[in-house]
């Protein structure tokens, strides 16, 4: 009867093993703030060369602040 009861308790070490190293690796992953998640998520996904090259040769436009407001072009201001 020992052989099995040992067996037994031992293959209830390695669930509560295995265990508590899922409930380690779910705590490992939360985060405090969405900000905080994006940068972790953004530092651990690599960039296809195809998409950055793409991105490189895009022009960039930014809006001129010299332009007015859409609703002051209408008011007149």
């Amino acid at each position: 009867m020992e052989p099995n009861s040992s067996r037994l308790r031992q293959n209830q070490k390695e669930e509560h093993v295995a265990g508590q190293d899922l409930k380690t690796q779910a705590a490992a992953r939360e985060f405090s703030s969405v900000e905080e998640m994006l940068r972790e998520d953004a530092a651990q996904t690599l960039v296809p060369n195809s998409v950055e090259e793409r991105l490189k040769a895009a022009p960039i436009e930014l809006p001129s602040e010299s332009r007015r407001p859409w609703w002051k072009r209408i008011i007149g201001q």
